[in-house]
């Protein structure tokens, strides 16, 4: 018979809740009564994050098989939890809510017991952006975001960068969808061209960059962007609907990452002003320029520049159309 579980064994509710020694309540030192309420929210951020980075490593192990099959409930499951890594993020913007339950001052009564502590060290927040499909290339404060870690954190982040990303593992997923003939893609393009008023002809030379350019340096290739796009135009269809989710999940990640960015930019403005931060950034400064560039996604966001009225959609053959759809 198996051993009768305890809630609070269960949970390792002692090591949780013990877990919190603020160190302004340590001898010869004034307690700050606030502290306590930013270690807790910082402790459930890190295992939000760890929670986060369970759903996209089970998405990454799904996305990464030979061949994965669209119709399956393998693509739901992807699309059910990346949703719930949305349902998440939309937690962490709402817990600043209590953080700003604290005031300048209440932080100043212990801030400079952290140095050099700082969010900025959070390795998890640094592995998710990786294998979501944040490169080192393209992260704002190069020199910076690796110096204030220790070696073991950064092994785990340099790991996390060498491997298979969720962009990376999209861009393979889009470039094998098989309905886009050449005579539809040269059609939509003409269509395209044709839709564009006289002050965005310049569009066109994009478009020609972006779906033609096998030579241009993005991260998801020409053949992936036409596949995005047509995902975008003809999601209406039945095979379409799985696929528009997926784009649009992880369109709604970046927004998430970014109102958490923004929420927390002002948070940090009005806590410490134009102060440097405890770890040595330029505080909201370091942030703002993250927020800039750390849109990881945001080719995709691009493609909607592309789209032309449903009434001037290409019709699509027959053959394609009873793929797409409900066949009897």
């Amino acid at each position: 018979m198996d051993k009768a579980v305890y809630y609070a064994d269960y949970l390792q509710l002692d090591k949780i809740t013990g877990a919190q020694e603020p160190e302004s309540f340590k001898e010869g030192k004034t307690p700050a009564h606030d502290e306590m309420l930013f270690i807790i929210i910082h402790q459930a951020y890190e295992l939000w994050f760890k929670q986060v980075l369970f759903e996209v490593n089970s998405v990454i192990e799904i996305m990464n098989k030979p061949v994965v099959n669209d119709n399956s409930p393998e693509m739901q499951t992807v699309v059910h939890r990346l949703k719930r890594v949305v349902t998440i993020l939309k937690v962490l913007v709402q817990q600043i809510d209590i953080m700003e339950t604290m005031t300048p001052m209440d932080f100043l009564d212990f801030r400079d017991m952290l140095r050099p502590a700082s969010g900025f060290q959070s390795y998890q927040f640094k592995v998710l952006e990786a294998k979501l499909g944040l490169k080192f290339e393209h992260r704002h404060g190069q020199n910076y975001y690796l110096s204030q870690l220790k070696e073991k954190d950064i092994a785990i982040i340099k790991d996390a960068e060498d491997g298979k990303s969720v962009l990376e593992l999209i861009n393979a997923w889009l470039e094998r969808m098989p309905f886009i003939t050449e005579a539809f893609w040269k059609n939509y393009e003409q269509v395209y061209v044709n839709s564009l008023a006289e002050a965005e002809k310049g569009n066109a030379a994009s478009f020609a960059e972006i779906f033609n350019n096998e030579s241009a340096e993005r991260n998801l290739s020409p053949r992936a962007n036409r596949s995005a796009l047509f995902i975008m135009l003809y999601h209406g269809y039945p095979m379409m609907e799985l696929p528009f989710q997926l784009l649009d999940t992880l369109l709604e990640i970046d927004n998430q990452l970014g109102n958490w960015r923004y929420r927390h930019i002002n948070m940090v403005q009005r806590m410490i002003g134009s102060r440097i931060g405890t770890g040595g950034s330029t505080g909201a400064g370091y942030l703002k320029g993250a927020m800039d560039k750390h849109y990881i996604f945001k080719e995709l966001s691009q493609l909607n520049s592309y789209l032309v009225d449903r009434k001037k959609l290409p019709v699509l053959s027959k053959e394609v159309e009873e793929k797409l759809g409900y066949h009897f």
